[in-house]
């Protein structure tokens, strides 16, 4: 790996005004004509997408947004390529290295990513993992904040499984400096690990059973879906019943509280209709940021 490579890996390892710069970058593109195709900075530029896990969102987004910024893109499914299948990642990233500019990569084992990193000359982008999902963040930073200013000292609520996105939302709570109330069951919570960085930086990071508590005045009320993308399990649905976000949990939070999810929703699980379609909901600027946000990131990954 070259030292001066910027890749995008996981937010607490991007310092704050760098991360303020990408969601800039991704103001930027939102307000500039998709149509205009002259200046465009990625030209001549091409990304590599690698899919080992389904994607609707991630996939569109990046590749739409690399086309409006003048690159090309080239997309690999997991069956289509070496990567796990005999070649090792570092021969994978040293060979993508010489065709390609950038790699995003969606993956289950967050190792992988690291390593593709470790071995890659070209920057990688965390396209998810099931350690987290930061492009997703910059996305929700930047939807709250184009609805309802800085987010710095407001207070995000999150009500559900303790997964890679509420991992993510602990860096970004840190970094961007809102308070963050985390409402999971026991046997659900977030990792360990992460919640200790984020009170020895100073975070203000709560995680409570009680999602009534969570949302008390919240400005932001967010979930996520209870299970994976490949199955249905009962005894989870059961234990996070009581984290469904109703009308009645909304009404806790804040008079002009925004409901975020970042899709794809599960309806009558995690959320109900008459939230996602209600007043509050902000999820489908929330999905058109992902294009905007990774805009950002790309140019900062390639300038």
């Amino acid at each position: 790996m070259t030292s001066s490579l910027k890749h995008f890996l996981d937010l607490d390892v991007i310092d704050r005004a760098t991360l303020r710069e990408i969601i800039e970058l991704g103001n930027g593109s939102r307000e500039s004509d998709p149509s205009n195709r002259s200046n465009l900075p990625l030209v001549g530029k091409t990304l590599a997408m690698m899919f080992e896990k389904p994607s609707t969102r991630t996939r569109v987004s990046f590749e739409v947004g690399m086309r409006q910024l003048g690159g090309e893109v080239v997309v690999l499914s997991q069956s289509e390529t070496q990567f796990g299948h005999g070649e090792t990642i570092a021969d994978t990233a040293r060979v993508l290295s010489r065709f390609v500019d950038v790699i995003m990569l969606r993956t289950d084992d967050p190792q992988k990513l690291a390593d593709l990193a470790k071995y890659a000359t070209v920057p990688v982008i965390n396209g998810l993992t099931d350690l987290s999902h930061p492009c997703q963040l910059m996305a929700d930073v930047m939807t709250f904040e184009q609805h309802r200013g800085p987010i710095a000292g407001r207070t995000v609520a999150y009500c559900g499984d303790g997964n890679n996105v509420v991992n993510s939302f602990i860096h970004a709570a840190t970094q961007f400096e809102f308070s963050l109330r985390l409402a999971c069951p026991d046997s659900l919570r977030p990792d360990p690990s992460i919640l200790r960085w984020a009170i020895e930086a100073g975070a203000d990071v709560t995680v409570t059973d009680d999602p009534l508590e969570a949302v008390d005045q919240a400005d932001c009320v967010v979930t996520d879906t209870w299970v994976s993308m490949h199955n249905k399990e009962e005894d989870r649905v059961q234990v996070l019943t009581p984290y469904r976000v109703t009308e009645k949990v909304m009404q806790h939070a804040k008079e002009d509280a925004l409901f975020m999810h970042c899709l794809p929703a599960h309806r009558g699980d995690e959320v109900v209709d008459e939230v996602i379609d209600g007043r509050w909901s902000v999820v489908w600027d929330e999905a058109e940021n992902r294009l905007h946000a990774q805009k950002g990131i790309l140019q900062w990954c390639l300038s």
